[in-house]
């Protein structure tokens, strides 16, 4: 049925309207239209919304009209399960509250100068928004004090519990008072979040998002069948042809990401990195020059892809398949956004990759179509055309011609006609490149001649060991082999400490092994090493592998390119309000 409710149909104060209209809201999406009401009454609520429907306005709207602007205290508490997430909805709420002037807010998060975060709430502020960890950290110095926080909003907090963050959320809501508002905003319904609900809300109502919101219909979804080492040549070919005004790239590994981006830049593409080993305020450079357009391509991992919010993206590449499925919704979704259309690009390179989109055709009930690589001609006729744009700009300057004629009057001496000139100099200009291209074979070998040459998924690294893009790509990122089996592990280890003999885990090679100072007597356990981890050096919790807990020590699996930025990260941080020493394991 058709939304025809109007944003002042809703309740909300004038200040708000007018920052709404500003803003360039015409009408409220679904869940606003159901959500703000509610929240405004005061009522618990529990809201099944995704990224792209417009949620954090539908908690952002009512929060700003029930804080009080005359008391300098934090009265409103939103915890996100990552920086960029936390940075945005902050952001959000600054423009929501833009008329209201004594409505402050301030996002605190890892990564971040904790004094400068304390000189702000020392100021005073009515709103938080923050991660767990980081909120938690205050609270236990003191810096954050939550006796008159009437409200507290869980956004994405299905996401959260994922990142192990469930001890510091129920911390977090032990410190608020017996008499508050909780709403919770998450994609699924899944039983932990149910679990959460009974505990902490009353006669919570419950919102769920029609079906057709959640889905994909405004995104194109299509996939290409290409080497692995020619993933980058026809990532640029698309991106020529097509002449996308601004694409997002996604990458499952930071390193990916610099490899890709600095091979765009070598093909003249503008393109940035984005993920976590950025500073907050690098990511904040690099976002604002996506959002003005002074770069055309946003090359990003999954942690970093939360703060991405920009209505213009055309296009969304997975260079890499992503690890699930929630991960390629939370991707495509950069795209089709504010009501226009979009493509979500899809590379695959093997057997399982073509596996991987079946499945995630079922998830998102939508169909992905195998394309073709643009043609050799589709190229040329590209390439001649920019050629004479370049020749009118050329011949349009005002500039000394003379040593280019007498050049042409040379040629003209040696015997040859203005149209072989123009021929060779043709030749010289474009030769190289259509030779390139018509030399180029994208195709896969069909899989019976992959079973033929040998090698589970196509012969991949016997008969073509590739470049680097080949050797970074999305195979070695298969849940399949490591995704699920870390989550095995981490519990049959939880399970071993309890009695009998530790059995002896193989630990994949790709994985390095940590020693945490900290352990039982510290009453730390599994979910606090991973949501500290995650939330903190920004590693997604699933990555994070077996974890064994000692009287004072521990030991964690971590992804062995992640292992030197988790040291340094977690250096400065604490678990349980403990400072943490962690080291690459000797033993």
């Amino acid at each position: 049925m058709e939304n025809n409710t109007k944003f002042s149909d809703l309740g909300i104060s004038a200040e708000i309207l007018r920052a709404v209209e500003e803003m360039g809201y015409t009408q409220p999406s679904e869940i606003q239209t159901q959500a703000i009401p509610f929240v405004l009454e005061g009522r618990d609520v529990i809201g099944q919304a995704q990224t792209g429907t417009g949620k954090t306005a539908a908690f952002a709207i009512p929060i700003i009209d029930l804080v009080d602007p005359e008391y300098n205290r934090p009265q409103a508490i939103i915890l996100c399960p990552t920086r960029e997430l936390a940075v945005q909805v902050e952001g959000e709420i600054q423009k929501l509250a833009k008329f209201h002037k004594r409505i402050n807010s301030v996002a605190i998060y890892g990564g971040e100068s904790i004094d400068k975060q304390i000189r702000v709430l020392k100021k005073g502020v009515q709103i938080v928004v923050g991660t767990p960890g980081r909120v938690q950290d205050h609270i236990n110095r003191g810096t954050l004090k939550l006796e008159d926080a009437g409200i507290i909003v869980l956004d994405e907090a299905d996401e959260m519990l994922d990142m192990g963050f469930r001890d510091d959320i129920e911390a977090i809501l032990q410190e608020m008072p017996e008499q508050r508002q909780t709403v919770f905003f998450s994609a699924t319904m899944a039983k932990p979040i149910m679990d959460l609900t009974r505990k902490y809300q009353t006669d919570p109502q419950i919102i769920k998002v029609a079906k057709k919101e959640l889905t994909v219909d405004r995104i194109e979804q299509v996939f290409y069948e290409v080497k692995p080492s020619l993933k980058m040549e026809l990532m640029t070919r698309l991106m020529t042809v097509n002449n996308y005004a601004l694409s997002v790239v996604f990458c499952n590994t930071k390193r990916m990401t610099d490899e890709v981006t600095e091979s765009l830049g070598s093909r003249g593409i503008l393109a940035e990195a984005l993920h976590g080993d950025l500073s907050q305020a690098q990511r904040d450079k690099v976002m604002g020059k996506f959002r003005k357009g002074l770069c055309t391509v946003l090359v990003a991992t999954d942690v970093a892809a939360r703060g991405i919010d920009v209505d213009n993206v055309e296009a969304v590449f997975n260079f890499d398949l992503p690890l699930d499925e929630e991960y390629y919704v939370h991707r495509i979704g950069r795209t089709g956004r504010a009501g226009k259309s979009g493509t979500a690009i899809n590379f695959v390179t093997g057997r399982r990759d073509f596996m991987k989109i079946r499945d995630l055709e079922k998830f998102t009930k939508a169909t992905i179509a195998k394309m073709d690589p643009p043609s050799v001609s589709d190229l040329i006729e590209l390439k001649k055309a920019q050629l004479v744009k370049d020749v009118y700009r050329h011949l349009s300057k005002e500039e000394d011609n003379q040593i280019f004629e007498a050049t042409i009057g040379q040629l003209l001496a040696e015997g040859l006609s203005m149209d072989q000139i123009a021929l060779g100099l043709l030749k010289m200009t474009m030769g190289d490149a259509v030779k390139e291209m018509r030399d180029q074979d994208f195709a896969l070998p069909s899989f019976n001649e992959r079973r033929r040459e040998g090698g589970r998924d196509g012969g991949r690294e016997r008969g073509e060991r590739g470049g680097r893009f080949e050797r970074g790509g999305s195979d070695r990122f298969g849940r399949g082999e490591r995704g699920e089996g870390r989550r095995e592990r981490r519990e049959g280890g939880r399970d071993s400490r309890d009695g009998g003999r530790r059995p002896e885990r193989v630990r994949d090679a790709n994985m390095a092994r940590l020693f945490l100072n900290l352990g039982k007597k510290d009453r730390i356990r599994p979910n606090d090493i991973v949501g500290a981890i995650a939330g903190e050096a920004g590693i997604p919790g699933r990555s994070i592998g077996g974890i064994d807990i000692f009287d004072n020590f521990s030991f964690v699996d971590v992804p062995q390119k992640d292992a030197d930025h988790v040291i340094r990260t977690m250096k400065h941080n604490t678990i349980k309000g403990k400072s943490v020493n962690m080291e690459i394991s000797k033993g």
